[in-house]
């Protein structure tokens, strides 16, 4: 089989795992199976779990990269590689807006589950779209400044795997926060931002960020 559809077929079969992974179903089932103390571990062990299979995927169109499809010439390719580290600051950016240790499942682990209600965050990078670490990961995905058929496919795949997962990840935001994500919704973007004169603006009861 060639390189591009080993890619395709590899990101499919990690998009699967990884979307088994984050539902309901299976973090419902590791609370049966180890009790209350899963709460505090199911974050921590599915990120490292995500890590770990990217690897495999990874490593398809490296060693199979396929056909060049371009090289970008200087300057374009600096302009490119700037772009993607404009894009890997933004993924920093929006982490620490959501708070990175709880995101990495490490707060989970030595704070205890106070039942505090969830916050909104609409300010900083969610006051241009609404879900900015999607949004940076497609930069550092498709500013790559070389192309190979199987590295497209690998774009193309996990392109399809965000769009998919955000639209996801809407509905679940909708069911958590009601009327005040539904207001977001209508006020802010979803990954492409939209040019404005001034920023939207950001509702008075949410997190400063």
């Amino acid at each position: 089989m060639s390189g591009p559809v080993l890619t395709l077929l590899a990101v499919a079969a990690y998009g699967i795992l990884h979307s088994l992974l984050a539902s309901l179903w299976a973090k419902q089932l590791a609370r049966r199976a180890f009790g209350p103390r899963a709460d505090r571990l199911y974050r921590l062990l599915f990120n490292l779990a995500a890590g770990l299979t990217l690897l495999p995927v990874l490593s398809v169109p490296a060693l199979l990269p396929g056909t060049l499809l371009y090289r970008l010439p200087m300057p374009w390719a600096e302009m490119a590689l700037a772009g993607q580290a404009i894009s890997l600051v933004a993924l920093a950016v929006g982490l620490l807006q959501t708070d990175a240790w709880h995101f990495l499942g490490l707060r989970q682990r030595v704070e205890p589950q106070d039942g505090a209600p969830p916050v909104l965050v609409t300010t900083g990078l969610y006051r241009w779209v609404r879900h900015p670490l999607y949004t940076a990961g497609l930069v550092l995905l498709w500013l790559t400044p070389v192309m190979t058929t199987s590295l497209l496919a690998f774009n193309f795949g996990l392109t399809v795997y965000v769009l998919a997962g955000s639209a996801l990840e809407e509905r679940r935001l909708e069911a958590e926060f009601g009327p005040a994500y539904t207001d977001y919704q209508r006020r802010v973007p979803r990954l492409l931002p939209t040019p404005r004169l001034s920023p939207p603006r950001a509702s008075p009861d949410t997190d400063p960020g």
